[in-house]
Parts: C-alpha cells; sequence; structure tokens
C-alpha cells in the first residue's frame, strides 16, 4: 500500500534493539584477543570453544564500557545484578548457549532525545545489557546466500565470545508519518553516542553496531497495538529508515485486505528495500534462561559508577551546539553535516587548521558528491582530516584555486600521495609569476581582437571572455582574479 494512504489508516508503533560489538582487546570471558578480520578460527581457546573444563571470567572493561552506554542515556544502573544462561539452538555458538542477561540488566530506565523535523522526539530506553556475540556463519550454494537452498555452511568462531551490548527501546508510538525518520534519527544518534563513548568503533560494514527493527500498525482510532515483526540485522542507518517504511506499507496492505500480521522474524533486502519473513515467533519462545553458574553475580559500587558519570564526555547534541555557534552556521547547515555523518570529520579538520567554513564546504560539497557516487559513507573516503585542511592552506595561500584543489582531491582519492605530492606530479601549482601570466594574456589578447576591442570601448562586461580564455590555456592555473585586472590594465581600461 502506498506510503500516504497506509498511514491515513494505520498508525505505526516502533521499537528498536541495538547490537554493539564492544572495542575491548580481548573476548568477554576468556583472553583472545578480538581483531577484526584475521583468518578463520584463529582467534578461539578452550574457554570460548567451550571445551570440557573450561571456565569463563567476566572483562572488566566491558562492564565499565556498558555503564558507561547506561549512564550516557540516562539509565539507573543495578548495584547488583548477574548473567544467565539463555539456551537455545545456536550452531554459531560452540557452547550452544548464550551467556546473556535476563531478569537483571545492568542498566535499565532510560531515554535518549532526538531531533526530527524541528521535533524532539524522547525514545525511552528498556535495558542496556550485556552479552556474548556469536560466530559468523557462511553459507555456501544457493541464490540468497542464506541457509535455505545452501549445499552446505561453514562457522568462524573468531567472533564468538565478543563483548556485545543489546540496548532495548520501549515501544515508540506517536511517530506517525515521521516513523521511518525517527528511527533512522535514533540510530544515527545512538551511533554518535557510542562513537563519542570511545568504547566501539560502531562500523556497521563491519557488523560491529546492528539493528533489529520491530514495526507494529493499529487503526487509527484504536488503542490496541497490533502484531509486530521483527527485522533482523539491519546494517545500515540508511536501511532502517527504509526497512520501517516497507514494513508499513506490507503490513497495510494486508491488514486492509482483511489479513493478519504474522509474529515473526523478517530479513531486510538492500536491492529491493522490501523484507522476507525469516522464522515464526507466534508461539511463545522458551529460552531456558538461568543464572550462570560459573560466574559470580556483578555489583558495581555506587561511588565507582558516580565517578564513571562525571568522567563521560560531551554528550553528542551538546557538542553539536556547542559546534554550531563556533562555527556560526545556521540550523538547516548542521542538520546537513549531521544527516551526512560528516560533523566529526569537519571538526577534525578545523582542529588541522583549517576555516570552518572551507572544511565544511569541502566535505559536504565535492566529496559528499564523490562518496555518493561510489555508495560509500563519507568516513570511507581514502582521505583524511589533515589532507583536507593541506588543501585548504594551499588555495588560502594561492598555490590552488578551487578547480585545482578539486584535482588534488582527486589525486588523494586515487592513492596517488600526499596533497603536495599530487600537486607535484600533477604539475598543478598555480601560475604566480606574473611574466608569464602576462605572456598568456597577449596571446589571449592576440586572438580574440573582438572581446579586446570591446572592453576598450567601455563595455567591461566581456573581460569575461577573455579571463575565460586566460584560464583555458593556463589549463585553469592562472588566477583568474589576478588575470582580469592584469587585462584591463593591457587594455588601459579602470573600472
Amino acid at each position: 500500500m502506498p506510503y500516504d494512504e497506509a498511514l491515513e489508516r494505520f498508525e505505526p508503533v516502533l521499537g528498536l534493539e541495538t547490537h554493539v560489538e564492544l572495542g575491548t582487546a580481548s573476548k568477554m570471558f576468556c583472553g583472545c584477543p578480538t581483531t577484526f578480520g584475521a583468518p578463520p578460527n584463529t582467534h578461539v581457546c578452550p574457554v570460548c570453544l567451550a571445551l570440557p573444563g573450561s571456565l569463563p571470567t567476566t572483562n572488566a572493561a566491558a562492564i565499565e564500557s556498558t555503564i558507561r552506554i547506561g549512564l550516557a542515556l540516562n539509565c539507573s544502573i543495578a548495584e547488583w545484578c548477574r548473567f544467565a544462561r539463555k539456551n537455545y539452538f545456536y550452531p554459531d555458538m560452540p557452547k550452544n548457549y548464550q551467556i546473556s542477561q535476563y531478569d537483571e540488566p545492568l542498566c535499565f530506565d532510560g531515554y535518549l532525545d532526538v531531533e526530527v523535523d524541528g521535533k524532539t522526539v524522547r525514545i525511552e530506553i528498556e535495558r542496556v545489557h550485556l552479552e556474548e556475540d556469536t560466530g559468523k556463519s557462511t553459507h555456501v550454494g544457493g541464490a540468497t546466500g542464506r541457509i535455505h537452498g545452501a549445499d552446505y555452511s561453514i562457522v568462524d568462531y573468531n567472533r564468538a565470545g565478543i563483548p556485545l551490548v543489546e540496548i532495548v527501546t520501549k515501544p515508540i508510538p506517536g511517530t506517525d508519518r515521521l516513523a521511518p525518520e525517527v528511527a533512522r534519527a535514533y540510530g544515527t544518534e545512538l551511533r554518535e553516542l557510542v562513537r563519542g563513548l570511545g568504547v566501539s568503533d560502531v562500523r556497521m560494514e563491519e557488523g560491529s553496531m546492528r539493528f533489529d527493527v520491530n514495526v507494529s500498525l493499529m487503526p487509527r482510532g484504536s488503542s490496541e497495538w497490533g502484531t509486530r515483526t521483527e527485522t533482523k540485522n539491519v546494517n545500515s542507518l540508511r536501511s532502517v529508515e527504509r526497512s520501517v517504511r516497507g514494513e508499513i506499507e506490507r503490513q497495510a496492505a494486508i491488514l486492509a485486505d482483511g489479513g493478519r500480521i504474522i509474529q515473526e522474524t523478517r530479513h531486510f533486502h538492500e536491492n529491493t528495500g522490501t523484507t522476507t519473513s525469516g522464522r515464526s515467533k507466534e508461539e511463545a519462545q522458551d529460552y531456558r534462561y538461568f543464572p550462570e553458574p560459573d560466574l559470580v553475580p556483578i555489583a558495581p559500587d555506587p561511588a565507582w559508577v558516580a565517578e564513571l558519570k562525571a568522567a563521560l564526555p560531551e554528550l553528542p547534541g551538546v557538542r553539536r551546539k556547542r559546534l554550531q555557534q563556533e562555527w556560526g552556521v545556521s540550523d538547516l547547515d548542521m542538520t546537513s553535516m549531521y544527516n551526512a555523518d560528516a560533523i566529526v570529520l569537519v571538526e577534525a579538520t578545523v582542529a588541522a587548521g583549517a576555516p570552518p567554513a572551507d572544511a565544511r564546504k569541502w566535505w559536504m560539497g565535492e566529496l559528499a558528491r564523490r562518496a555518493n557516487e561510489a555508495g560509500l559513507p563519507l568516513s570511507a573516503l581514502r582521505i583524511t582530516p589533515d589532507q583536507i585542511a593541506r588543501v585548504c592552506a594551499m588555495v588560502a595561500g594561492g598555490a590552488l584555486n578551487d578547480k585545482l584543489a578539486r584535482q588534488v582531491l582527486e589525486g588523494v582519492l586515487n592513492g596517488e600521495g600526499s596533497p603536495d605530492e599530487v600537486v607535484a606530479a600533477r604539475g598543478l601549482q598555480i601560475v604566480n609569476d606574473e611574466g608569464e601570466l602576462m605572456e598568456i594574456i597577449d596571446q589571449v589578447l592576440a586572438g580574440n581582437a573582438d572581446a579586446a576591442d570591446k572592453v576598450r570601448s567601455g563595455k567591461v562586461a566581456a573581460v569575461g571572455a577573455l579571463v575565460g580564455g586566460v584560464m583555458k590555456a593556463s589549463r585553469g592555473k592562472a588566477d583568474a582574479g589576478r588575470a582580469r585586472e592584469l587585462i584591463l590594465e593591457r587594455l588601459g581600461v579602470s573600472e
């Protein structure tokens, strides 16, 4: 059903579950390293392989990181809690159960405010708890890359046991037509918050942050929430927004046709923006939770928790307001940078010496265009804030103009070296020698006598064609402003 029609008839209710892999040096319950991209099954040991007689020990750094996330989300911190065993069929967990938390989460009852369409939306947090991640299954053969239709499956246990924080919202009603945008704004703000705390790299393309998106619909005027679906492992902010929109349209069509929504997990498809059925959850799942017998309870000292709270860094919303004031940009410009995930990049470029206006211009202009063409986030471009700051300095110092600067950026992005190396290799230094510039001007005047005569007769606007000729003859290396001054001087014309 078209989105607008769906929202005329139904009201959406959202829920978001976010998994964040913590950036600890070792796994949650053993000493194995957590480095991404290692050869399969090389970061394993008797504990994370669940060999007989091995016993887990709790990673203190992971507990601290989880508490810091909870505090940043305005949560209460449990004075006493414990781990539990979640029993389930886990082909990618050697133990065949997951050490998690059940009815006693480490952090609970918090909130996160997000800005959407000029309004503040408060997203209430149900819980923030700590668990261990699973391994990675790869299904070989078949057309979908999923287990159905595959010839066989292989498992890499390197990821099994990495500390994983799960952040669960309470149901989010009242978002109305802005439901997809609210979901994306929450994901964006949460990622900024976690990254700002320094507890995770939140690289969604590597799976260190991923979302489960719950959507249900209820008829307008009803007070009874509908049956929800859970779209699993959505791994980009754009996909979070698209999955909400797609589920609203899908569910509305079913309900309007007299059908019913099945409570189930679903898979999101990037190429179509639609979801397909995964696993039915209509019947209550008995995971047979029970307290983990091999780990002692967690009892954070309130004084220590207070110290952690006092040491929290500046939170993203506060930081944005400060930077907006320091940079002197409008609300619209700040929102554009935020939506493009460019604030951190612009800030780092300014810290490297670039004026805020110049840093914003390059990141939100030429570089954003190239990122869009490549289908990449800005942060994935092969260029650093320091390199952008160097280009800004070269333009400000007269060594480059904007046209040449774009060529320098192209060279850096192509792996041709630093900005200075690209300038030297491509011969992009601007023509500053006035003797050389006058030779070019004289050649252009000789070849454009009619335009020169118009300028001499008082039609100063005609000088633009002559300046264009100089820029073309110099392959864009001349200073256009200085060329204009010298042309008028040569023709004996003053403005």
